[in-house]
């Protein structure tokens, strides 16, 4: 929670027993907005480790792609209340976008960049694209 404060939802310790079974140090950099290498030398120092240096870490400044468009989008849900409650969305998501036909687009809106459902999606076939509009609202793009 110090790292972030998005992670202050995991006070939760249901959203806590489900999230740390899927997430990965990787994925937790993204979602709390902070580098790698930070993440992982707070938690090595958390435990009396020195730190590490990580190689590899990339930005990225993707442009939206032309199918993330406001007129392709079939399905909207705006998960941020859902997730304040502790209610995780990830079983409505693939749910539902897995019911779509192709080339559909689902809108998934949340207050972080909801990286292990986007690396799940991306294994099951599933274009997506994420971009944050503001502080707290990331609008992420699922394509069929």
């Amino acid at each position: 929670i110090q790292i972030a404060p998005v992670f202050e939802k995991l006070k939760n310790p249901v959203l806590r027993k489900t999230i740390t079974k899927v997430t990965t140090l990787k994925q937790a950099s993204v979602v709390g907005r902070v580098s790698l290498s930070i993440l992982v030398n707070e938690l090595r120092s958390a435990v009396g480790q020195g730190n590490t240096e990580l190689g590899g870490e990339k930005s990225s400044s993707l442009r939206r792609p032309e199918w993330a468009a406001v007129k392709n989008i079939k399905l909207e849900y705006d998960a941020r209340e859902d997730l304040e409650s502790g209610v995780h969305p990830v079983n409505k998501v693939v749910k539902e976008s897995s019911e779509m036909r192709e080339n559909d687009v689902y809108l998934l809106i949340t207050p972080f960049t909801p990286a292990p459902l986007i690396d799940m999606l991306v294994s099951k076939g599933f274009e997506v694209y994420s971009e944050e509009e503001f502080p707290a609202k990331v609008c992420t793009y699922i394509k069929r």
